[in-house]
């Protein structure tokens, strides 16, 4: 399974083989926004015009296939948090106004999940059997605290999901050609995965470099999630093609991950 790019005028976003709802995971073109924000930011409180964020998230909707009053959002804090949530739950596009989760949940058919990212580690799951869906934003530490995974388990506990027919796709982050760390990401790494955490840190000098989806995808592997799409894109590398908050040192847009419930079969 791979991840393919789909264009639509200018908008360019990517989308898993793997998933079979509508979904995708932004890059930073084929929106309205300008400046530093240019041009598909989806962060309400960057410092871009809010009403270039809502022209955004139209633009997205109308070629993802969601409904943008049913979108339910995150407010995210580098937790290990995973929330359940309907359509009701979705307040606009300001996450502020979210209450704190890293992750979300839901079976609700018409509900659209997001995630935010700008280097972290984006995932969406889906489950074919239930219809269920969820995302999940997993920074080092959400890494380390394996939200992917938990994300997974909620959706086992609260839907009869079984890890084994969920679908799961990492999206765009840093990837481990430039994450440079001290040692604290990798202790954290080692006493969340033991020595299973080992192929994935290569030091270099008194740095380390981080390879956070073979990280996630490892999570979802040890509670039972097999099929997944990984994507080969590198934020930093790709600087022109995705925000990084590394790159750009805070001044940025943000780019989404989006994931929409459906029937199964509809």
């Amino acid at each position: 399974m791979a991840m393919n790019t789909v264009c639509v005028g200018t908008l360019e976003y990517l989308v898993a083989d793997g998933i079979g709802v509508p979904h995708g995971f932004t890059t930073r073109l084929g929106g309205v926004s300008e400046g530093a924000f240019a041009s598909l930011n989806l962060g309400w409180n960057r410092g871009d015009k809010p009403e270039n964020v809502v022209e955004n998230y139209r633009i997205l909707a109308e070629a993802i296939g969601f409904d943008p009053e049913k979108l339910v959002l995150t407010r995210q804090t580098h937790s290990d948090i995973v929330r359940q949530v309907t359509a009701a739950d979705a307040q606009g596009f300001d996450n502020h106004f979210y209450p704190e989760s890293d992750a979300l949940i839901t079976n609700d058919p018409g509900t659209a999940l997001a995630v935010f990212t700008a280097d972290c580690t984006p995932v969406l799951l889906w489950d074919p059997v239930t219809g269920a869906v969820g995302a999940a934003h997993a920074g080092w530490r959400g890494t380390a605290a394996k939200i992917a995974a938990k994300t997974a388990l909620a959706m086992a506990d609260a839907f009869g999901c079984r890890p084994a027919d969920l679908r799961a796709a990492i999206g765009p982050n840093i990837g481990a050609c430039c994450f440079e760390t001290d040692d604290d990401v990798p202790q954290a790494m080692m006493a969340a995965f033991g020595t299973a955490a080992e192929p994935h840190i290569t030091p270099k000098g008194e740095k380390y470099y981080v390879n956070l989806k073979a990280l996630n995808a490892l999570a979802l592997r040890q509670v039972g999630v097999e099929k997944i799409d990984i994507s080969e894109d590198c934020t930093v590398c790709q600087r022109h093609r995705f925000w990084s908050h590394r790159v750009t040192d805070g001044v940025r847009g943000s780019q989404g991950a989006i994931i929409l419930c459906k029937e199964v079969g509809a």
